[in-house]
């Protein structure tokens, strides 16, 4: 009977075996195609795409990590040291889901810019604090149960105004001041003008016409 040796074979077995891939590396070059040139210390080139967990977006020069199970599959999975750390950008390849049971918070000590193409906001309260607030945009539709204004000056610039009501009320307590180039006036009911004194003046001529008029 023939005793081969297993030693041997283990050895020849390891050696055909892909070897796991780990390690750090610069990052050269961004493909267009969602891939990535990363050179390792011994200046060999290596060619990767981004893990689905690394979503800080690595730039030319940063510090990386690759890893993989073999030299075919090797994915960067964390950036490790930016070369330009005042920037850095969260990538995600599709829509962006953040959620939490929690209280979610962003804060930022500098500018905090939002814009997409469309903004949707939803929830059962809100609070809404702003210094001073500066609104531009082609279109304004708001659809509101109960709408309260309360401030010290209100300005109102327009080509032109439309009020629709079934019911209004207006209180000034000081005066009240109108300039138009035509003023008409038309009520269906009964018009009532009353003041402790009434001053009815025009330039060139007044005229009062009705079926009764009552003086006195």
């Amino acid at each position: 009977m023939n005793v081969v040796p297993l030693r041997p074979a283990i050895a020849a077995a390891t050696a055909l075996a892909p070897m796991p891939v780990h390690f750090m590396g610069r990052l050269t070059a961004a493909l267009p195609d969602s891939q990535f040139d990363v050179e390792d210390d011994g200046g060999l080139a290596w060619r990767c795409r981004r893990a689905a967990s690394c979503l800080l977006r690595p730039e030319v020069g940063d510090t990386v990590l690759l890893s993989g199970p073999d030299s075919h599959r090797v994915y960067l999975i964390a950036v490790l040291e930016q070369a330009d750390a005042s920037l850095s950008r969260i990538d995600a390849p599709g829509a962006l889901s953040i959620e939490s049971p929690g209280d979610v918070r962003l804060q930022s000590g500098g500018q905090l810019q939002m814009k997409g193409a469309q903004w949707h906001l939803q929830a059962a309260n809100a609070s809404c604090r702003v210094d001073d607030m500066r609104y531009t945009g082609q279109a304004l539709d708001a659809t509101v149960g109960r709408l309260r204004l309360v401030g010290r000056v209100f300005e109102s610039v327009a080509d032109r105004i439309v009020q629709m009501a079934r019911s209004a009320l207006r209180v000034v307590d000081e005066t009240e001041q109108v300039r138009v180039g035509h003023l008409d006036c038309e009520a269906a009911g009964t018009t009532r003008l009353h003041a402790r004194h009434t001053v009815l003046t025009a330039s060139e001529l007044v005229k009062v016409d009705a079926a009764q008029i009552h003086m006195g």
